[in-house]
């Protein structure tokens, strides 16, 4: 009986250990450039949802302005006054009472895409969802200095 020897000719192929070292560097490199780029994608995405509202909430108060003689809704009922119809002087009832003929002009009262929440008020940062100053028909987020100046 013969013992079983490679052929002479033959190679063994494999990567060396090197080889394999030098690939998992590369790929640690590789995603330490590209793991940052996708925490950032949650905050743009919250930044454009923010604008996209904004600018939906904006243009109803304008429109309930129009429909009200010039009359921003009042801060305490401001949810009410968007989201139900209202008469001309700005009094809410269910949908389908006669003489609110105005609104709704929101079906509901978007959250804060940073906080989550839909308070609305006139006071410091962070104390609400929502800056609604009822005199200018102004609304901003409240949840930080750099968005109330929006």
């Amino acid at each position: 009986m013969t013992a079983y020897r490679p052929l002479a000719n033959a190679r063994c192929r494999a990567f060396t250990l090197v080889e394999i070292l030098v690939v998992v560097v590369i790929l640690g490199i590789l995603a330490a450039i590209v793991i940052p780029q996708f925490s950032t994608a949650s905050q743009d995405s919250k930044e454009s949802a923010l604008q996209q509202d904004l600018f939906r909430i904006r243009q109803q108060i304008e429109l309930y302005a129009n429909h009200h003689n010039g009359s921003y809704p009042t801060l305490a009922n401001f949810i009410n006054q968007m989201t139900l119809p209202s008469d001309i002087d700005g009094n809410t009832a269910a949908i389908g009472t006669a003489g609110y003929q105005y609104g709704p002009y929101l079906q509901k009262m978007p959250n804060n895409p940073f906080t989550d929440t839909v308070p609305i008020g006139d006071g410091a940062v962070g104390s609400s969802a929502w800056y609604y100053d009822e005199s200018t028909g102004h609304i901003a987020p409240n949840d930080s200095t750099e968005h109330r100046a929006w």
